[in-house]
């Protein structure tokens, strides 16, 4: 067997491979833990060194193969191979790496019904452990995938405790428990486990008094109350103490609701079935329209196949729209993809690895031996879905696109679906299944001759059976003619998307002017959807009207919404409706263009006000007439409404500076500011500003200048795009100095030393704080003072002078609370939990943090709030509190990556691998 559930090793005939150094070895586990798929060479480089490649890395990477398979020759069920465009690790036998068996063990144990046997399964899996995975190894791959490891480990002794609580014997399990409680004090599944325990113990008033202990330290220290499921079992054991039923972990359903009508497509359906009998085991199948065309029924025919089967995956089903072809935007990476399907499966986020590699291969160890079902549709290519594929032979994988996904065929052995359109008799059963069997027995001529002009295209047969449905008084017969008046009759036999031109042209015919209008407007929106309130906006009528509007388009097929009262349209019908917008009259659509920007600017703009209640806000002109803004209560409203239109209001500003509206674009990106900061929105900040920028050219507004140049500099600082920040900082502050602009000056000096200290530079940073605190002072505003005392003192204490920064801190704290100043508290505490840290008042430290996070989650400040995070983990590590310290991580590290801060994730990580390693944990001795 080869091992990596320990010291990587091989032993064969009796006697262990000499495998030879660390470097060796670590290249052997890089394809160990890909086995029997192609690794390229570039990516075995960097698993092995990473950013140390030595001058001749590939010359010495051919070299430790060679050895390798030298030292492996006498295996005869393990081969090196050479495969075009890297190397493949060939194994014989199931049981062959004992990761492999591993992850066989624990999926056979998820799905057996039987505890018992459930439990010697996974009893028999993790026997095969032999210390820390992947022992020996340092490199910075080995870290990620040790900890992803670990990570299995965990859940599997976790199921094995569900196993052995689901035979009733948990009175065995209590000690053990009490251990695992004490090393994972805020883990919520191992406190469920330990309060059954002692329930089926006969101990349910210790239960319950073990839950009253974690929920104060999950309040106490987090912030949070339990989850959901650790709340029910307490409510269950309060109810005349019985017992709560543990069943093994939850199993993810992301499947949309199957077609509710679902017509024909019998005989695609039996070759799917047979291609995915036919093909290797765990290939994925394609479904692809060789004509390229959408519309023609891919989605469905996946999902009616889905839901069909899904039986035949018990242990999951997932589903993702990678928007291949939306004209919406971008193709979704396969990264946020890959992110999507561990939130299904339960990964906390903090636990999800930022870098994309890391991640898949995460998402292929959770599903290895399980039965999982993966719908992927709307793919670009093949190389936004090869991330995406389980490495199971378990596993089946549907993919939809409207290109043949070449890369798939030859690489990955996929099978092969072209899908046409649908035959006279599957076009006539959908017809009839639409408008009703009665009606299309007595219309049977006019229902021949509207499958006839519609050429098999579903979606243009869907709009029909809606025309006809709407408009019950004219004839199938009529409405067949009327379609011919429209020229579909020429198309029928060419291109099916030409067919649905024809067909929404006919659906124009019966909408009222009105609808007619709002159907070509929603194609020019920005955005891949739209609300009630900004679609009246857009439309120049009141919410009641427009949303009447909307619902006639709904029935009509032209529009879909959903529960959350958000409308998209297909996107083969949005374009349609933006092509039907040219024949509008070119002020109409630059009005309502107009209505809809001014609602998401004013909107935008009333939102951050309420962040930001002691500021100015920006000075824009009146809204248009016929556009109506929101306003938000509180933070938290204006928190929910950036966060339903973030996208949106990302795709008005790309619009507004097309249509060169310099003034919104720059309005847009002081709205955004303080809600994507707050939020660690780092790269959609970075292209606002840099927007913004661009459209301040054309202003002539000195502050415009000032502060665009000023924030496009920090958020490249933030990125740690140092030369970057650093020409735009110049550039803000030589403007600000030249337009004698005081105020300006004194916020690019504390951005400046923001930049200087994402340098390293403490002392640097701290000139420019000074700076910035010199002009304050003359400036009679308390607040700006505040921020710059502040400052100085954070940097003072960073720099090694603790006494500064209490003084300078403590001033700006009675600032802020005077003039009530919710944010200003939370940072001015932060800065003194950390002097209190680094004076030796350890305790004091963990109070100024505990209350400025409480400050922060109140205003939902998300960046900030990681840092503090970080920061209480070093407080709690220093008093010995290391779960504290632990949970405190794990949680700044979720933040991190949610924020894709790679560097503070990064080190955090090894903080935390560091810490698992080389710390006890409170109560772990007693």
């Amino acid at each position: 067997m080869l091992r990596l559930l320990g010291e990587v090793a091989v032993h064969a005939g009796g006697h262990r491979v000499d495998l030879g150094p660390a470097r060796q070895r670590c290249l052997l586990a890089a394809l160990a833990l890909d086995a029997g798929r192609v690794v390229p060479v570039d990516q075995l480089v960097e698993r092995v060194w990473a950013e140390d490649v030595p001058r001749r890395g590939r010359a010495t990477l051919h070299s430790y193969l060679s050895r390798l398979r030298q030292a492996l020759a006498g295996v005869d069920w393990l081969e090196i191979a050479r495969r075009p465009g890297g190397y493949a690790l060939v194994t014989t036998g199931a049981r062959a790496v004992d990761v492999v068996a591993f992850r066989d063990l624990c999926a056979r144990a998820r799905s057996e019904p039987d505890p018992a046997e459930a439990a010697r399964l996974l009893t028999d899996a993790l026997d095969l452990w032999r210390g820390e995975a992947l022992t020996g190894l340092d490199s910075a791959w080995a870290a990620v995938e040790r900890a992803g490891l670990d990570e299995e480990r965990i859940a599997a002794q976790c199921d094995l405790v569900d196993a052995r609580l689901r035979t009733g014997h948990g009175e065995h399990l209590v000690a053990e428990l009490a251990t695992r409680v004490a090393n994972r004090p805020l883990d919520e599944r191992v406190a469920g486990q330990y309060m059954l325990a002692l329930h089926q113990a006969g101990r349910t008033a210790d239960a319950l008094a073990h839950y009253r202990r974690i929920r104060d330290r999950l309040v106490e220290e987090l912030g949070t109350e339990p989850g959901t499921r650790l709340q029910q079992w307490h409510g269950t054991l309060l109810a005349a103490g019985r017992a709560p039923t543990i069943t093994p972990a939850a199993l993810c359903r992301q499947l949309p609701r199957a077609p509710r009508r679902f017509v024909g497509r019998h005989r695609d359906l039996a070759r799917l079935d047979a291609a995915l009998a036919g093909v290797d085991p765990g290939a994925p199948v394609v479904i692809s329209a060789l004509t390229g065309a959408g519309g023609i029924g891919k989605t469905w025919l996946a999902l009616h196949w889905a839901h069909r089967h899904a039986d035949r995956f018990p242990d999951g089903q997932l589903f993702v729209d990678l928007r291949g072809f939306s004209p919406e935007g971008a193709p979704l990476p396969a990264a946020a993809a890959v992110r999507g399907f561990l939130d299904a499966f339960g990964v906390e986020p903090a636990r999800i690895p930022v870098d994309p590699h890391a991640a898949a291969t995460l998402f292929r160890g959770l599903v290895a031996g399980k039965r999982v079902l993966v719908v992927l549709d709307n793919a670009a290519d093949s190389a936004q879905v090869a991330p995406l594929l389980p490495d199971s032979d378990r596993c089946t994988v549907l993919i939809t696109s409207r290109t043949v996904l070449t890369g798939l065929l030859t690489r990955h052995g996929a099978g092969h679906l072209p899908l046409d359109v649908l035959s006279a008799g599957e076009a006539r059963a959908l017809l009839a299944d639409r408008i009703g069997t009665d009606r299309a027995t007595a219309e049977a001529e006019g229902l021949d001759r509207l499958v006839e002009l519609c050429g098999g295209f579903p979606l243009a047969l869907s709009l029909v059976a809606a025309h006809a449905l709407t408009r019950p008084r004219l004839t199938l017969v009529g409405l067949a003619a009327a379609l011919g008046d429209l020229g579909l009759e020429a198309l029928a036999d060419t291109d099916p998307a030409a067919n649905l031109r024809a067909v929404l042209s006919l659906s124009l015919t019966v909408l009222t002017p009105e609808q007619a209008t709002a159907y070509a407007l929603l194609g020019t929106a920005p955005g891949r959807d739209i609300g009630l309130p900004a679609a009246a906006s857009l439309l120049g009528l009141p919410e009641t009207a427009a949303a009447a509007v909307l619902r006639a388009l709904e029935q009509a097929s032209l529009l879909t919404g959903s529960d959350t009262g958000r409308h998209r349209m297909h996107d083969l019908i949005r374009l349609h409706a933006g092509e039907t917008a040219q024949d509008l009259p070119a002020d109409v659509v630059t009005a309502a263009l107009d209505r809809l920007t001014d609602f998401y600017l004013h909107t935008a703009r009333n939102a951050d006000a309420v962040f930001n209640p002691d500021r100015p806000s920006l000075d824009l002109a009146p809204p248009v007439a016929g556009c109506a803004p929101l306003t938000a209560e509180d933070d938290a409203a204006a928190t929910r409404w950036f966060s339903a239109e973030r996208d949106n209001l990302l795709a008005t500003q790309r619009a507004a500076a097309d249509r060169q509206l310099h003034r919104v674009t720059w309005g847009l990106a002081g709205a955004l500011e303080t809600y994507l900061r707050r939020r660690g929105h780092l790269r959609d900040r970075l292209a606002v500003w840099t927007a913004a920028v661009d459209a301040v050219a054309h202003l002539s507004d000195p502050t415009a200048h000032v502060r665009a140049h000023r924030l496009l500099g920090r958020a490249h600082a933030d990125l740690g795009q140092h030369d970057e920040a650093g020409r735009c900082l110049r550039a803000a502050l030589a403007l600000a100095e030249h337009h004698d602009d005081d105020l300006n000056q004194a916020h690019t000096h504390r951005t400046l030393a923001s930049a200087a200290m994402s340098r390293g530079d403490s002392h640097q940073a701290r000139d420019h704080a000074e700076h910035a605190l010199r002009i304050c002072r003359t400036l009679g505003d308390p607040l700006w003072e505040a921020g710059a005392l502040n400052a100085v003192g954070w940097y003072a204490a960073i720099s090694g002078d603790l006494a500064a920064g209490r003084e300078h801190c403590r001033e700006a704290y009675d600032l802020f609370l005077r003039h009530d100043n919710t944010e200003g508290q939370a940072t001015t505490l932060d800065s003194l939990g950390y002097i209190a840290h680094h004076s030796g008042r350890h305790a004091d430290s963990v109070d100024h943090y505990l209350t400025a996070l409480a400050l922060l989650r109140e205003i939902g400040s998300a960046a900030e709030e990681a840092d503090t995070l970080d920061r209480l983990g070093h407080a709690h590590a220093a008093l010995g509190q290391h779960d504290r310290a632990r949970a405190a991580w794990q949680s700044a590290l979720g933040r991190y990556e949610e924020q894709g801060r790679e560097g503070n994730a990064r080190e955090l990580r090894a903080l935390l691998h560091s810490a698992r390693v080389d710390t006890p944990a409170e109560g772990a001795g007693g």
